[in-house]
């Protein structure tokens, strides 16, 4: 990521994220993306539960996420995971993260997610307008 990330977090990295080989079990990346999102929408945003009741949404949820694994991350080594600008569509905002270990990239990945809101019994992506504007404004102002 070559821009200035908008938020990130240091992660420790011990035994417990391993596999049986001492290198980071994979679906640890997309828990901590996941942790780095929720955290940043809590230090910067007054957290999930306050933005949604803000949107009238149930959820800020996840539609789609992928990463590609350059490096290993092993027992004892600092993470640390970038949350990089976001882009913004219609119905759907992708959140893009980088992880490393000082200069080296362990993972480059990204999160799609929507704004599911209950609309005629059922739950449904609403516009992103508002939520970018509380974002944007919190961030730049």
């Amino acid at each position: 990521m070559a821009e200035t990330p908008l938020f990130q977090i240091d992660v420790q990295i011990s035994f417990g994220h391993c596999d049986a080989a001492g290198i980071v079990f994979y679906p640890n990346f997309f828990r901590w993306f996941d942790r780095c999102f929720h955290t940043f929408l809590l230090e910067r945003h007054g957290g999930h539960a306050a933005l949604c009741r803000q949107l009238g949404a149930r959820g800020i949820g996840l539609m789609h996420a992928d990463a590609d694994f350059r490096s290993p991350g092993l027992d004892g080594d600092l993470f640390t995971l970038d949350l990089g600008p976001i882009n913004w569509a219609n119905r759907s905002l992708t959140v893009p993260y980088t992880g490393r270990i000082g200069d080296r990239v362990l993972v480059e990945g990204y999160e799609t997610r929507g704004i599911f809101a209950e609309r005629e019994g059922r739950l449904t992506a609403a516009p992103t307008d508002q939520l970018r504007a509380l974002i944007e404004g919190a961030d730049h102002g």
